[in-house]
Protein backbone atom coordinates (compact mmCIF):
# COMPACT_ATOMS: atom_id res chain seq x y z
CA UNK A 1 0.00 0.00 0.00
CA UNK A 2 1.46 3.27 -0.47
CA UNK A 3 1.68 5.42 2.55
CA UNK A 4 -0.77 8.09 3.26
CA UNK A 5 0.31 11.84 2.76
CA UNK A 6 0.18 13.27 6.80
CA UNK A 7 -0.58 16.89 7.01
CA UNK A 8 1.21 18.20 9.91
CA UNK A 9 0.53 21.39 11.83
CA UNK A 10 2.37 22.90 14.11
CA UNK A 11 2.72 26.89 14.61
CA UNK A 12 4.60 29.07 17.42
CA UNK A 13 1.74 31.38 17.91
CA UNK A 14 -0.06 31.14 21.66
CA UNK A 15 -3.43 31.20 22.36
CA UNK A 16 -5.53 31.27 25.63
CA UNK A 17 -7.20 27.94 26.64
CA UNK A 18 -10.58 27.96 26.15
CA UNK A 19 -10.86 25.42 29.74
CA UNK A 20 -8.52 26.17 32.81
CA UNK A 21 -7.36 22.92 34.34
CA UNK A 22 -9.77 20.98 35.80
CA UNK A 23 -12.75 23.31 35.00
CA UNK A 24 -13.91 19.62 33.00
CA UNK A 25 -13.92 17.97 36.38
CA UNK A 26 -10.50 16.31 35.56
CA UNK A 27 -7.49 16.46 37.19
CA UNK A 28 -5.19 18.88 36.38
CA UNK A 29 -2.15 16.85 34.69
CA UNK A 30 -1.12 19.87 32.50
CA UNK A 31 0.32 21.47 35.43
CA UNK A 32 2.02 18.81 37.08
CA UNK A 33 3.77 16.48 34.35
CA UNK A 34 3.59 13.24 36.83
CA UNK A 35 4.61 10.59 33.98
CA UNK A 36 1.11 9.59 32.87
CA UNK A 37 -0.10 9.71 29.45
CA UNK A 38 -3.51 11.00 29.37
CA UNK A 39 -6.02 9.98 26.25
CA UNK A 40 -9.15 11.06 25.20
CA UNK A 41 -10.67 9.44 22.83
CA UNK A 42 -14.30 8.68 21.39
CA UNK A 43 -14.05 4.88 21.18
CA UNK A 44 -16.10 3.19 24.64
CA UNK A 45 -15.44 0.34 26.09
CA UNK A 46 -17.96 -2.56 25.98
CA UNK A 47 -16.54 -4.97 27.66
CA UNK A 48 -13.82 -7.99 27.30
CA UNK A 49 -14.93 -9.51 24.44
CA UNK A 50 -12.58 -9.37 21.57
CA UNK A 51 -15.21 -9.00 18.74
CA UNK A 52 -16.74 -6.00 20.61
CA UNK A 53 -13.80 -4.12 22.05
CA UNK A 54 -10.48 -5.57 21.13
CA UNK A 55 -9.90 -3.12 18.92
CA UNK A 56 -9.51 -0.31 21.75
CA UNK A 57 -6.56 -3.28 23.22
CA UNK A 58 -5.23 -3.72 20.40
CA UNK A 59 -4.70 0.23 18.97
CA UNK A 60 -3.46 0.29 23.00
CA UNK A 61 -0.35 -2.03 22.36
CA UNK A 62 -2.50 -4.06 25.67
CA UNK A 63 -3.41 -7.50 23.38
CA UNK A 64 -1.73 -8.28 19.99
CA UNK A 65 -2.53 -10.62 16.77
CA UNK A 66 -0.86 -13.21 14.95
CA UNK A 67 -0.09 -10.62 12.13
CA UNK A 68 -0.44 -6.55 12.09
CA UNK A 69 -0.08 -3.49 9.73
CA UNK A 70 3.04 -1.74 9.80
CA UNK A 71 3.64 1.98 9.41
CA UNK A 72 4.60 1.53 5.58
CA UNK A 73 1.20 0.00 5.26
CA UNK A 74 1.97 -3.19 4.80
CA UNK A 75 0.88 -6.72 6.16
CA UNK A 76 3.87 -8.11 8.05
CA UNK A 77 3.60 -10.67 10.96
CA UNK A 78 3.16 -9.78 14.84
CA UNK A 79 3.24 -12.67 17.50
CA UNK A 80 3.67 -15.26 14.18
CA UNK A 81 7.37 -15.13 13.20
CA UNK A 82 6.76 -16.72 9.74
CA UNK A 83 3.86 -18.47 8.01
CA UNK A 84 4.36 -20.55 4.49
CA UNK A 85 1.29 -21.97 2.95
CA UNK A 86 0.80 -25.46 0.91
CA UNK A 87 0.93 -25.27 -3.32
CA UNK A 88 -2.63 -25.86 -3.11
CA UNK A 89 -3.55 -23.26 -0.67
CA UNK A 90 -5.62 -25.38 1.89
CA UNK A 91 -3.17 -25.58 4.48
CA UNK A 92 -1.28 -22.38 6.45
CA UNK A 93 1.46 -23.28 8.74
CA UNK A 94 2.44 -20.26 10.93
CA UNK A 95 5.11 -19.91 12.97
CA UNK A 96 4.98 -18.86 16.42
CA UNK A 97 7.19 -15.64 18.19
CA UNK A 98 9.74 -17.63 20.67
CA UNK A 99 10.05 -15.67 23.54
CA UNK A 100 6.71 -14.24 24.14
CA UNK A 101 5.11 -13.49 27.60
CA UNK A 102 2.15 -12.95 28.96
CA UNK A 103 1.26 -10.13 31.38
CA UNK A 104 0.37 -13.03 33.88
CA UNK A 105 4.02 -14.40 33.16
CA UNK A 106 3.34 -17.25 31.41
CA UNK A 107 4.52 -18.06 27.75
CA UNK A 108 2.63 -17.96 24.94
CA UNK A 109 2.43 -21.32 23.00
CA UNK A 110 1.04 -22.77 19.91
CA UNK A 111 -1.55 -24.41 21.92
CA UNK A 112 -2.39 -21.55 23.59
CA UNK A 113 -3.15 -20.05 20.63
CA UNK A 114 -4.89 -22.70 18.55
CA UNK A 115 -7.65 -22.65 21.86
CA UNK A 116 -7.68 -18.86 21.07
CA UNK A 117 -8.06 -18.72 17.48
CA UNK A 118 -10.76 -21.41 17.38
CA UNK A 119 -12.61 -19.63 20.17
CA UNK A 120 -12.76 -16.51 17.67
CA UNK A 121 -13.68 -18.69 14.87
CA UNK A 122 -16.75 -20.00 17.07
CA UNK A 123 -18.18 -16.37 17.85
CA UNK A 124 -18.75 -13.54 16.25
CA UNK A 125 -16.38 -11.78 14.33
CA UNK A 126 -14.52 -12.21 10.93
CA UNK A 127 -12.93 -15.43 11.22
CA UNK A 128 -15.88 -17.31 11.00
CA UNK A 129 -16.03 -16.16 7.41
CA UNK A 130 -13.16 -18.01 6.76
CA UNK A 131 -13.29 -21.36 5.02
CA UNK A 132 -11.98 -23.08 7.71
CA UNK A 133 -11.87 -26.29 8.63
CA UNK A 134 -9.42 -27.01 11.90
CA UNK A 135 -6.70 -25.06 13.77
CA UNK A 136 -5.00 -27.29 15.44
CA UNK A 137 -1.28 -27.13 16.91
CA UNK A 138 1.55 -28.85 15.72
CA UNK A 139 4.92 -28.23 17.99
CA UNK A 140 5.98 -24.35 17.54
CA UNK A 141 3.19 -24.02 14.82
CA UNK A 142 -0.75 -23.31 14.42
CA UNK A 143 -1.67 -25.46 11.24
CA UNK A 144 -5.09 -24.32 9.32
CA UNK A 145 -6.71 -26.21 7.04
CA UNK A 146 -8.81 -24.50 4.81
CA UNK A 147 -11.77 -25.93 2.26
CA UNK A 148 -11.12 -23.93 0.10
CA UNK A 149 -7.70 -21.30 -1.01
CA UNK A 150 -8.84 -18.09 0.87
CA UNK A 151 -5.82 -15.51 0.26
CA UNK A 152 -7.27 -12.97 3.18
CA UNK A 153 -6.03 -15.55 6.01
CA UNK A 154 -3.58 -13.60 7.50
CA UNK A 155 -5.47 -9.66 6.76
CA UNK A 156 -7.97 -12.00 8.92
CA UNK A 157 -5.50 -13.27 11.18
CA UNK A 158 -4.79 -8.90 11.86
CA UNK A 159 -8.32 -8.41 12.92
CA UNK A 160 -8.69 -7.48 16.95
CA UNK A 161 -11.36 -10.13 17.15
CA UNK A 162 -7.96 -12.58 17.25
CA UNK A 163 -6.02 -10.58 19.79
CA UNK A 164 -4.29 -13.84 21.88
CA UNK A 165 -5.05 -14.05 25.30
CA UNK A 166 -3.74 -15.52 28.23
CA UNK A 167 -5.63 -18.81 29.91
CA UNK A 168 -5.92 -17.21 32.59
CA UNK A 169 -8.09 -14.16 31.08
CA UNK A 170 -10.57 -16.47 30.77
CA UNK A 171 -13.19 -18.44 33.37
CA UNK A 172 -14.71 -21.92 33.52
CA UNK A 173 -17.19 -20.72 30.75
CA UNK A 174 -14.83 -19.48 28.41
CA UNK A 175 -15.52 -16.14 28.60
CA UNK A 176 -13.12 -12.84 29.06
CA UNK A 177 -12.60 -11.58 32.40
CA UNK A 178 -9.87 -9.31 32.04
CA UNK A 179 -7.19 -8.75 29.14
CA UNK A 180 -3.87 -10.26 29.81
CA UNK A 181 -2.35 -10.38 26.53
CA UNK A 182 1.69 -9.92 25.46
CA UNK A 183 1.71 -6.09 23.91
CA UNK A 184 4.02 -3.47 25.39
CA UNK A 185 1.85 -2.38 28.29
CA UNK A 186 -0.05 -4.57 30.88
CA UNK A 187 -3.77 -3.78 31.66
CA UNK A 188 -4.16 -2.50 35.40
CA UNK A 189 -7.95 -1.88 35.64
CA UNK A 190 -10.74 -1.37 33.24
CA UNK A 191 -13.93 0.56 34.45
CA UNK A 192 -16.44 0.06 31.47
CA UNK A 193 -17.69 1.96 29.21
CA UNK A 194 -15.09 5.01 29.92
CA UNK A 195 -11.49 4.50 31.48
CA UNK A 196 -8.35 2.24 30.92
CA UNK A 197 -5.62 2.13 33.17
CA UNK A 198 -2.43 0.53 32.42
CA UNK A 199 1.54 0.12 32.95
CA UNK A 200 4.38 -0.61 30.55
CA UNK A 201 4.84 -4.48 30.45
CA UNK A 202 8.98 -4.57 31.20
CA UNK A 203 9.14 -8.03 29.64
CA UNK A 204 7.76 -7.33 26.53
CA UNK A 205 8.91 -9.52 23.47
CA UNK A 206 9.85 -6.14 21.48
CA UNK A 207 11.54 -3.75 23.42
CA UNK A 208 10.72 -1.15 26.23
CA UNK A 209 7.99 1.41 26.14
CA UNK A 210 9.34 4.78 27.29
CA UNK A 211 6.44 6.04 28.78
CA UNK A 212 5.35 3.50 31.35
CA UNK A 213 1.90 4.87 32.95
CA UNK A 214 -1.30 5.21 30.59
CA UNK A 215 -4.55 6.21 31.32
CA UNK A 216 -7.95 6.47 28.94
CA UNK A 217 -10.79 8.22 28.49
CA UNK A 218 -13.82 7.99 26.55
CA UNK A 219 -15.14 11.32 25.81
CA UNK A 220 -18.05 10.86 23.34
CA UNK A 221 -18.52 14.73 22.14
CA UNK A 222 -15.82 16.35 20.19
CA UNK A 223 -15.59 19.63 21.47
CA UNK A 224 -15.12 18.07 24.84
CA UNK A 225 -11.89 16.43 23.34
CA UNK A 226 -10.83 19.86 21.93
CA UNK A 227 -11.09 21.43 25.08
CA UNK A 228 -9.07 18.48 27.09
CA UNK A 229 -6.45 19.46 24.07
CA UNK A 230 -6.33 23.24 24.71
CA UNK A 231 -6.27 22.80 28.69
CA UNK A 232 -3.43 20.30 28.81
CA UNK A 233 -6.15 18.08 30.69
CA UNK A 234 -5.18 15.28 27.44
CA UNK A 235 -1.95 14.49 26.29
CA UNK A 236 -2.97 12.87 23.28
CA UNK A 237 -6.71 13.37 22.39
CA UNK A 238 -7.90 11.33 18.72
CA UNK A 239 -10.83 11.88 16.10
CA UNK A 240 -10.80 15.72 16.11
CA UNK A 241 -13.46 17.31 14.49
CA UNK A 242 -12.73 19.79 11.71
CA UNK A 243 -13.73 22.57 13.26
CA UNK A 244 -10.72 21.66 16.63
CA UNK A 245 -7.97 21.43 13.88
CA UNK A 246 -8.57 25.28 13.14
CA UNK A 247 -8.61 26.04 16.64
CA UNK A 248 -5.68 23.97 18.17
CA UNK A 249 -3.25 24.73 14.89
CA UNK A 250 -2.62 28.18 16.53
CA UNK A 251 -1.46 26.78 20.03
CA UNK A 252 1.65 26.58 20.10
CA UNK A 253 1.60 24.18 23.60
CA UNK A 254 -0.63 21.38 21.02
CA UNK A 255 0.81 19.63 17.89
CA UNK A 256 -2.11 18.47 15.48
CA UNK A 257 -1.65 15.71 12.66
CA UNK A 258 -4.24 14.44 10.52
CA UNK A 259 -3.68 11.65 8.16
CA UNK A 260 -6.39 10.42 5.33
CA UNK A 261 -7.38 7.01 6.52
CA UNK A 262 -9.34 4.32 4.15
CA UNK A 263 -12.94 5.49 5.22
CA UNK A 264 -15.90 7.03 3.08
CA UNK A 265 -18.98 8.84 3.88
CA UNK A 266 -21.96 7.23 1.84
CA UNK A 267 -25.41 7.07 1.27
CA UNK A 268 -26.72 3.26 1.42
CA UNK A 269 -29.56 2.90 -0.73
CA UNK A 270 -32.69 0.50 -0.55
CA UNK A 271 -32.53 -0.66 -4.51
CA UNK A 272 -35.98 -2.11 -4.10
CA UNK A 273 -37.58 0.81 -3.53
CA UNK A 274 -39.39 2.61 -6.35
CA UNK A 275 -37.71 5.87 -6.38
CA UNK A 276 -34.18 3.89 -6.70
CA UNK A 277 -34.65 0.30 -8.11
CA UNK A 278 -33.59 1.66 -11.54
CA UNK A 279 -29.62 2.38 -12.36
CA UNK A 280 -30.73 5.56 -13.90
CA UNK A 281 -32.36 7.22 -10.81
CA UNK A 282 -29.50 6.41 -8.42
CA UNK A 283 -27.05 7.92 -11.15
CA UNK A 284 -29.35 11.30 -11.19
CA UNK A 285 -29.12 11.17 -7.22
CA UNK A 286 -24.80 11.02 -7.58
CA UNK A 287 -25.56 13.92 -10.14
CA UNK A 288 -27.08 16.19 -7.86
CA UNK A 289 -24.55 16.25 -5.14
CA UNK A 290 -22.26 18.99 -4.92
CA UNK A 291 -19.37 16.64 -2.87
CA UNK A 292 -17.21 19.83 -3.43
CA UNK A 293 -18.89 21.77 -1.45
CA UNK A 294 -20.38 19.50 1.09
CA UNK A 295 -15.93 18.87 1.54
CA UNK A 296 -15.39 22.16 1.95
CA UNK A 297 -18.04 23.53 4.38
CA UNK A 298 -18.30 20.37 6.83
CA UNK A 299 -14.99 18.63 6.30
CA UNK A 300 -12.83 21.73 6.08
CA UNK A 301 -10.99 20.21 2.98
CA UNK A 302 -12.39 20.30 -0.13
CA UNK A 303 -9.84 17.73 -1.53
CA UNK A 304 -11.46 15.44 0.69
CA UNK A 305 -14.74 15.15 -2.04
CA UNK A 306 -14.74 11.89 -3.67
CA UNK A 307 -14.48 11.11 -6.72
CA UNK A 308 -15.10 7.23 -6.31
CA UNK A 309 -15.88 4.80 -3.35
CA UNK A 310 -11.95 4.48 -2.83
CA UNK A 311 -9.42 7.17 -1.66
CA UNK A 312 -6.06 7.31 -3.23
CA UNK A 313 -4.42 6.14 -0.11
CA UNK A 314 -6.02 2.68 -0.48
CA UNK A 315 -3.65 1.29 -3.05
CA UNK A 316 -5.22 -1.08 -6.00
CA UNK A 317 -8.54 -0.18 -5.29
CA UNK A 318 -8.63 3.48 -6.13
CA UNK A 319 -9.19 3.18 -9.70
CA UNK A 320 -7.57 6.02 -11.99
CA UNK A 321 -9.29 4.57 -15.12
CA UNK A 322 -13.03 5.12 -13.94
CA UNK A 323 -14.86 8.38 -14.68
CA UNK A 324 -14.68 10.45 -11.82
CA UNK A 325 -18.09 11.95 -10.36
CA UNK A 326 -19.77 15.22 -11.46
CA UNK A 327 -21.88 17.49 -9.85
CA UNK A 328 -24.53 17.96 -12.83
CA UNK A 329 -28.06 19.10 -11.59
CA UNK A 330 -29.45 19.20 -14.99
CA UNK A 331 -28.47 15.85 -16.29
CA UNK A 332 -29.94 15.03 -12.93
CA UNK A 333 -33.45 16.31 -14.28
CA UNK A 334 -32.56 14.26 -17.42
CA UNK A 335 -32.36 11.18 -16.05
CA UNK A 336 -35.10 11.60 -14.01
CA UNK A 337 -37.62 12.52 -16.56
CA UNK A 338 -36.07 9.48 -18.83
CA UNK A 339 -37.04 6.88 -15.67
CA UNK A 340 -40.79 8.77 -15.73
CA UNK A 341 -40.79 11.25 -13.12
CA UNK A 342 -42.85 14.38 -13.54
CA UNK A 343 -42.93 17.93 -11.58
CA UNK A 344 -45.50 17.97 -8.97
CA UNK A 345 -47.51 21.20 -8.45
CA UNK A 346 -44.92 22.14 -5.45
CA UNK A 347 -41.90 21.11 -7.74
CA UNK A 348 -41.18 17.86 -5.91
CA UNK A 349 -41.31 15.28 -8.71
CA UNK A 350 -43.71 12.05 -9.26
CA UNK A 351 -44.30 9.02 -10.60
CA UNK A 352 -46.97 6.67 -10.38
CA UNK A 353 -49.13 8.79 -7.69
CA UNK A 354 -46.09 8.53 -5.72
CA UNK A 355 -44.40 11.88 -4.39
CA UNK A 356 -40.43 11.30 -4.60
CA UNK A 357 -40.25 11.85 -0.98
CA UNK A 358 -37.66 9.84 1.13
CA UNK A 359 -36.12 9.86 4.97
CA UNK A 360 -32.58 9.59 5.36
CA UNK A 361 -31.47 7.91 8.64
CA UNK A 362 -28.11 8.95 10.19
CA UNK A 363 -26.67 9.43 14.05
CA UNK A 364 -24.62 12.21 15.45
CA UNK A 365 -22.29 9.89 16.86
CA UNK A 366 -19.76 11.45 14.09
CA UNK A 367 -21.16 14.98 14.16
CA UNK A 368 -20.52 15.60 10.52
CA UNK A 369 -23.34 13.22 9.38
CA UNK A 370 -26.29 15.25 10.46
CA UNK A 371 -24.66 18.11 8.77
CA UNK A 372 -23.99 17.02 5.39
CA UNK A 373 -27.60 15.24 5.81
CA UNK A 374 -28.73 18.93 6.07
CA UNK A 375 -26.65 20.07 2.77
CA UNK A 376 -27.94 16.90 1.26
CA UNK A 377 -31.50 17.98 1.39
CA UNK A 378 -31.07 21.34 -0.05
CA UNK A 379 -28.91 19.87 -2.77
CA UNK A 380 -31.48 17.29 -4.01
CA UNK A 381 -34.49 19.41 -3.09
CA UNK A 382 -33.20 21.86 -6.46
CA UNK A 383 -33.62 18.33 -8.75
CA UNK A 384 -37.17 17.58 -7.02
CA UNK A 385 -36.44 15.10 -4.28
CA UNK A 386 -38.16 16.02 -0.81
CA UNK A 387 -35.23 14.62 1.53
CA UNK A 388 -36.92 14.03 5.46
CA UNK A 389 -34.13 13.55 7.80
CA UNK A 390 -34.11 11.95 10.76
CA UNK A 391 -31.01 11.61 13.18
CA UNK A 392 -31.06 8.78 15.44
CA UNK A 393 -28.94 5.72 16.74
CA UNK A 394 -26.86 3.88 14.57
CA UNK A 395 -28.55 1.14 15.41
CA UNK A 396 -30.89 1.84 13.21
CA UNK A 397 -29.19 1.44 10.06
CA UNK A 398 -28.66 -2.15 10.41
CA UNK A 399 -32.57 -2.80 12.02
CA UNK A 400 -33.94 -0.81 8.83
CA UNK A 401 -31.73 -3.16 6.95
CA UNK A 402 -32.85 -5.72 8.30
CA UNK A 403 -36.88 -5.22 8.03
CA UNK A 404 -36.63 -3.35 5.16
CA UNK A 405 -38.07 -0.36 5.93
CA UNK A 406 -34.17 1.59 5.43
CA UNK A 407 -34.98 3.81 2.68
CA UNK A 408 -31.78 5.94 2.68
CA UNK A 409 -29.05 5.70 4.91
CA UNK A 410 -26.44 8.26 5.59
CA UNK A 411 -23.17 6.29 6.92
CA UNK A 412 -19.54 6.93 7.58
CA UNK A 413 -17.79 2.93 6.37
CA UNK A 414 -14.57 1.88 7.26
CA UNK A 415 -12.36 -0.35 5.11
CA UNK A 416 -9.45 -0.90 7.27
CA UNK A 417 -11.08 -2.83 10.32
CA UNK A 418 -9.69 -6.20 8.44
CA UNK A 419 -6.52 -5.02 6.62
CA UNK A 420 -7.11 -6.40 3.07
CA UNK A 421 -10.13 -4.04 2.02
CA UNK A 422 -11.50 -6.90 0.38
CA UNK A 423 -12.98 -8.59 3.16
CA UNK A 424 -15.08 -5.57 3.74
CA UNK A 425 -16.20 -4.99 0.40
CA UNK A 426 -17.20 -8.89 0.10
CA UNK A 427 -19.07 -8.15 3.36
CA UNK A 428 -21.04 -5.01 1.68
CA UNK A 429 -21.41 -5.85 -2.00
CA UNK A 430 -21.48 -9.99 -2.14
CA UNK A 431 -25.17 -11.41 -2.45
CA UNK A 432 -27.40 -10.17 -0.44
CA UNK A 433 -25.58 -7.34 0.74
CA UNK A 434 -24.97 -6.67 4.49
CA UNK A 435 -26.10 -3.99 6.82
CA UNK A 436 -23.62 -1.51 6.15
CA UNK A 437 -23.74 -2.18 2.71
CA UNK A 438 -25.62 -2.68 -0.30
CA UNK A 439 -29.35 -3.38 0.04
CA UNK A 440 -31.45 -5.53 -2.78
CA UNK A 441 -29.06 -5.12 -5.23
CA UNK A 442 -27.47 -7.97 -6.59
CA UNK A 443 -25.01 -8.17 -9.56
CA UNK A 444 -24.11 -11.25 -10.90
CA UNK A 445 -20.17 -10.17 -12.43
CA UNK A 446 -19.83 -8.50 -9.11
CA UNK A 447 -20.34 -11.91 -7.10
CA UNK A 448 -18.38 -13.90 -9.51
CA UNK A 449 -15.44 -11.14 -8.70
CA UNK A 450 -15.86 -11.20 -5.40
CA UNK A 451 -15.63 -15.04 -5.20
CA UNK A 452 -12.83 -15.35 -7.42
CA UNK A 453 -10.37 -12.19 -5.89
CA UNK A 454 -10.92 -14.17 -2.39
CA UNK A 455 -8.87 -17.68 -4.14
CA UNK A 456 -6.72 -15.58 -5.93
CA UNK A 457 -2.70 -14.26 -4.17
CA UNK A 458 -1.35 -13.40 -7.70
CA UNK A 459 -0.97 -9.37 -7.66
CA UNK A 460 -1.55 -8.32 -10.95
CA UNK A 461 -4.79 -10.80 -11.26
CA UNK A 462 -6.25 -9.27 -8.22
CA UNK A 463 -5.11 -5.32 -9.68
CA UNK A 464 -7.18 -6.54 -12.65
CA UNK A 465 -10.09 -8.41 -11.01
CA UNK A 466 -10.51 -5.22 -8.38
CA UNK A 467 -10.47 -2.33 -11.30
CA UNK A 468 -13.29 -4.36 -12.65
CA UNK A 469 -15.16 -4.60 -9.46
CA UNK A 470 -14.67 -0.71 -8.75
CA UNK A 471 -15.91 0.00 -12.62
CA UNK A 472 -18.71 -2.37 -11.25
CA UNK A 473 -19.71 -0.03 -8.05
CA UNK A 474 -19.09 3.06 -9.78
CA UNK A 475 -21.47 2.63 -12.38
CA UNK A 476 -24.44 0.62 -10.52
CA UNK A 477 -24.09 2.66 -7.43
CA UNK A 478 -25.69 0.35 -4.86
CA UNK A 479 -23.77 3.07 -2.39
CA UNK A 480 -23.47 6.43 -3.06
CA UNK A 481 -19.83 7.80 -2.22
CA UNK A 482 -20.29 11.21 -0.70
CA UNK A 483 -16.52 12.18 0.61
CA UNK A 484 -13.68 10.97 2.08
CA UNK A 485 -12.52 10.89 5.80
CA UNK A 486 -9.47 12.74 7.57
CA UNK A 487 -8.27 11.21 11.01
CA UNK A 488 -6.79 14.75 13.36
CA UNK A 489 -4.91 13.79 16.42
CA UNK A 490 -3.45 16.61 18.40
CA UNK A 491 -0.52 16.12 20.71
CA UNK A 492 1.28 17.88 23.73
CA UNK A 493 3.95 19.40 22.96
CA UNK A 494 5.45 17.28 25.26
CA UNK A 495 5.58 14.64 23.40
CA UNK A 496 8.05 13.03 20.80
CA UNK A 497 7.85 10.47 18.22
CA UNK A 498 3.94 10.51 17.41
CA UNK A 499 2.22 8.53 14.63
CA UNK A 500 -1.17 9.35 13.17
CA UNK A 501 -1.50 5.38 11.87
CA UNK A 502 -3.87 5.67 8.96
CA UNK A 503 -5.10 2.00 8.97
CA UNK A 504 -6.48 3.04 12.55
CA UNK A 505 -4.76 -0.45 13.89
CA UNK A 506 -2.28 1.07 16.47
CA UNK A 507 -1.53 4.13 18.47
CA UNK A 508 2.06 3.59 18.89
CA UNK A 509 1.98 4.60 22.24
CA UNK A 510 5.74 2.27 22.91
CA UNK A 511 7.26 4.58 20.64
CA UNK A 512 6.14 8.27 22.27
CA UNK A 513 8.42 9.58 24.43
CA UNK A 514 8.25 13.00 27.05
CA UNK A 515 10.35 15.90 25.70
CA UNK A 516 13.24 16.40 27.18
Amino acid sequence: MNHPVLRRLCVSVGMAAIAVSGGLGLPAQAAENDGVLDIASPLEISGFEPAKSGYIFSRMQAAETLFTVNKDGQLVPMLASDNHVSEDGLVWHIAIRDGVLFHDGTSMTAKIVADDLNRAFARPGVLNRAPITTIEAQGDEVVITLSEPFSMLSAFLAHYSTIILAPSAFDAAGEVTAIIGTGAYRVDEVTPPLRVEMTAFDQWWNGQAAIKKVSYLAVSRGETRAMMAQSGDADLVLSLLPVAVNQLSSNSEVTVEVATIPRTRLLKINAAKPFFDEVIERQALSLAINRPAIASIVMRNPDLAATQMFPPSIAGWNNADIPAFEFDPQKARDLLAKAGWVAGADGILEKDGKRFSVTVRTYASWPDLPLIATALQSQLRAVGINLEISVGSYTEIPSGHADGSLEVGLITRSFSMVPDPLATVMADYGPGGADWGAMNWDNAKAADLLAELARTSDASARARMQNELTAILQDELPTIPLVWSELAVSASAKLENLFVDPFEQNYYLSDLRWAK
